[in-house]
């Protein structure tokens, strides 16, 4: 096909949406929740952002910290484990069920994205794969996580990192993308 044969097709007729209409009622309902009594919660309130959470189908830990101003795309595919804490501003794009472990921490402005386009499909086909961080793992402020990617035990994606590979137990990562550079070793 030459080059000016090509064409984008992202109309609906075309790209419909692959999502159910449970999927996007539920999205506007959890929209207004969010918007009312998750955002608008005083920060020391965890407590409360878990209940609402569970409520739309989370799985939340004991003692998990999440921050107000995270934003969460589908509850329900949100799996936190005891004392698993989400900074401000994060952004949980969960299209794909993201994990984050037991003592894991995401830290401000990081988003995990559990969704892509093909692009090379006509009409941007949407690929969704699960994020896992597991235990004790730590994604840094304004690291981005892409799909399909798990930070194993004790991992850690460094400050502005962009993980698009798998980052081995107990190993630093950093850069663009992000690349080990050394051991995690707790003193």
């Amino acid at each position: 096909m030459s080059e000016s044969n090509k064409q984008i097709l992202t109309d609906k007729k075309n790209c419909p949406s692959t999502h159910s209409l449970i999927n996007k009622l539920g999205r506007v309902l959890w929209g207004v929740v969010y918007l009312i009594f998750f955002r608008t919660s005083p920060r020391p309130l965890h407590f409360w952002r878990r209940l609402i959470l569970k409520a739309f189908g989370a799985k939340i830990g004991p003692g998990v910290k999440i921050d107000p101003t995270v934003s969460i795309w589908a509850p329900w595919n949100l799996h936190m484990g005891e004392q698993a804490t989400l900074g401000h501003h994060v952004d949980c794009y969960c299209v794909a069920p993201i994990t984050i472990g037991q003592h894991a921490t995401v830290s401000q402005y990081a988003f995990l994205c559990s969704a892509t386009h093909d692009v090379t499909s006509p009409t941007m086909q949407l690929i969704s794969s699960p994020i896992i961080i597991e235990e004790q793992a730590w994604g840094c402020a304004n690291a981005f996580i892409g799909p399909g990617i798990t930070l194993h035990q004790g991992a850690v994606a460094g400050a502005c990192a962009v993980v698009t590979k798998d980052i081995p137990a107990w190993k630093i990562a950093v850069g663009n993308p992000a690349r080990i550079i050394k051991d995690r070793v707790l003193k």
